[in-house]
């Protein structure tokens, strides 16, 4: 399953069923899960641990040092989930010891061409990242979230999960849960509810959401008198209890 024009240190732990392709290049300190494709021309640098059933396709760069100008060469880490999907020329690299020294990739998530992965970010599961996206050091990116092609996220920035962006949206503060970005800088544009209806939301469920999207946009409050108004409503709606979570957890303050 290993093609013999691959170069794989001795020191590497390969799983079951694992395919390597030509002129790939698995360094040490790297574990790959069973079932995991490699394709041609990839480069696996450690430390990295991969999980199981992923997919790498040609010319990608895993587990690479960051870009950090801060970063002098200490032992950190890059850790990807299961079956995820990682297309061509995508570049992920591992942490820094100025946060907590690891890049974190959760599972079920689609990497388009050319993507890349920051220092230090923490990626969630099921999301999709399309095309030319580029996620700067630090990001957390929530569970479902999709950026469209050529999303360009600034560092720290938080997405929220089932959050969405359009092609060519700049990130420079955070975005709440639920909440459809666009533009440079993003603005809000309403909620994903197309995105909660295909993943089992109740129409409840999305009602309060629209609501309480609306007490956080539309009424010209503050984020703190937003946050008073949806308090009372997280603790009876698990979906805005997911929002709110999200605006309690905001750092860089978040668009508007």
């Amino acid at each position: 399953m290993i093609d013999p024009r691959a170069i794989v240190d001795p020191s590497a732990k390969i799983g079951a069923n694992v395919e390597i392709g030509p002129f790939s290049i698995i360094g040490p300190d790297v574990e790959i899960g069973d079932g995991t494709v490699i394709g041609p021309h990839v480069v696996v640098r450690g430390p990295t641990k991969i999980g199981r059933d992923n997919r790498i396709f040609q010319f990608a760069s895993i587990g690479e040092e960051c870009q950090d100008k801060k970063y002098a060469g200490e032992p950190t880490t890059l850790v990807i989930g299961d079956n995820n999907v990682i297309r061509e020329a995508c570049t992920f690299h591992r942490g820094t010891v100025q946060d907590n020294g690891t890049t974190i990739v959760g599972s079920h998530n689609l990497f388009m061409v050319n993507v890349h992965i920051a220092h230090d970010c923490i990626i969630g599961d099921n999301c999709i990242m399309a095309n030319d996206t580029n996620v700067a050091g630090h990001v957390k990116v929530g569970d479902w979230a999709i950026l469209g092609g050529a999303t360009q996220v600034h560092q720290f920035c938080m997405i929220g999960a089932h959050s969405m962006c359009g092609a060519g949206t700049v990130v420079l503060k955070d975005i709440p849960a639920y909440v459809m970005a666009l533009g440079y800088p993003a603005e809000p544009h309403g909620i994903n509810a197309e995105g909660l209806k295909r993943r089992g939301f109740s129409k409840d469920s999305i009602m309060l959401v629209r609501k309480a999207y609306k007490t956080l946009y539309r009424q010209g409050l503050t984020l703190a008198e937003a946050l008073e108004e949806l308090t009372p409503v997280a603790a009876q709606d698990d979906a805005v209890r997911l929002l709110v979570d999200s605006l309690n957890q905001a750092t860089r303050g978040i668009i508007r």
